[in-house]
Formats: structure tokens, C-alpha cells, sequence
């Protein structure tokens, strides 16, 4: 479906669909990392030109960001459902098996967006770095309050550690990722999965 330019030439239909281009960038940013991606990839993918890249979604950089948010809200939202689970052990377990399952579409590539995009990101890219960042840290704060709320409720034991339950199990998550993207398979991944829930208290 063609849509209107958001400004300047308002009202002139754009010859693309944005939200169809921004998945198409998801996947190469997803695929190469964020320094791995250079504007003809994006175009080529996206089946625009720079100008209308540009006037569009911004620069790069920016681009990326809509990305990112288009990742929460996509193929990340089931970090915000496996902490709706009633217990500690059942959230870990859903977001741990969620990782290592194989991507929903044939087209996704596997690991993490967040985990790719950070990959050999220079000086240059300190902005997305730091974004890619507080991405992390908003998830693993995520699960803190999780685990809190469930020590609260009796459901952890008094002398455990939220924090650190929480940081235990966002690098499970990222290591997994990344352990996906170099290839493991999902069997592989699941049953480091289930080695990590054996050590989760009581």
C-alpha cells in the first residue's frame, strides 16, 4: 500500500510501503550487524533510493532506532509475555526456551538483533552502541523487578539475589544468541537451557 510523504511534499503518495521497508531493514541490520550494513544494502533490500531512504526514516542511524523499536514490539515481545508467567522458574524457563527456538520465518535470521547490531560497532557508531545498551539493560532491569516482585511473594528464597539472578539469566540469553547465530543448533541450545534451570534455586 502507498503512503503519504509524513512532511515536506505532503500529500504525494510515496511509490513504497514504509512499514514493509522497515521490516526489510530489520532482517539486513538483523543479518549483518549495524556496522556490517552499508546504505546499498539497505536500498537494495528495502527497494527504495537514498533520497527517499533519507526523507523517510532519516539516516542510518536513525533508521536503525525505528528498527529496534520495530524489534521490541516484534520478534522480542516474548521477553514482555514470558514475564507475565506466574512463577520465577516459569518466566527463566520461557525466556530461555524462546531463545533457542528456531526463527518463526524461514526468511529471520537466528540470534538476537540487539546481540548482532553491537558486533564491531566503532567510534563512529557510539550513539547506536549506546542504545543497543540500554536495550540490554532496560531487559535485564525487566526481569530485576520480576524477580523481585517473586522474592517478594515468597516464590525466591529470602537470601537470593535479584540482580544478579537477573544478570545470571540476561547473559544466558545473550550467550545463547550468539551461540545461535554461529550455528548451534536448537537441540544444542535446549539442553544448555535445561542445564541452566537445574541450577535456578528451589
Amino acid at each position: 500500500m502507498k503512503k503519504t510523504v509524513p512532511s515536506g511534499n505532503r500529500g504525494r503518495p510515496l511509490g513504497f510501503d514504509p512499514e514493509e521497508a522497515l521490516d526489510r531493514a530489520l532482517q539486513v541490520f538483523w543479518r549483518q550487524g549495524f556496522e556490517g550494513t552499508s546504505l546499498t544494502d539497505l536500498t537494495r533490500a528495502m527497494g527504495i533510493n537514498r533520497p527517499s531512504l533519507y526523507a523517510t526514516f532519516g539516516n542510518k542511524d536513525a533508521l536503525f532506532r525505528k528498527v529496534l523499536a520495530r524489534y521490541a514490539s516484534g520478534p522480542a515481545s516474548y521477553v514482555k509475555i514470558a514475564l507475565a508467567e506466574p512463577t520465577a522458574r516459569k518466566v527463566v524457563g520461557k525466556l530461555l526456551m524462546n531463545a533457542t527456538c528456531d526463527p518463526t520465518s524461514a526468511h529471520s535470521p537466528r540470534g538476537c538483533l540487539v546481540v548482532q547490531g553491537a558486533l564491531a560497532c566503532g567510534k563512529e557508531s557510539a550513539g547506536v552502541q549506546r542504545d543497543l545498551t540500554a536495550f540490554r539493560e532496560a531487559g535485564v532491569a525487566a526481569i530485576r523487578e520480576r524477580f523481585i516482585r517473586a522474592k517478594r511473594e515468597g516464590d525466591l528464597p529470602a537470601e537470593s539475589n535479584p540482580a544478579d539472578l537477573a544478570r545470571y539469566v540476561g547473559t544466558l540469553l545473550h550467550g545463547l544468541a550468539v551461540e545461535s547465530a554461529s550455528g548451534a543448533t536448537s537441540a544444542e541450545l535446549r539442553r544448555v537451557a535445561r542445564l541452566a534451570l537445574r541450577s535456578w534455586p528451589p
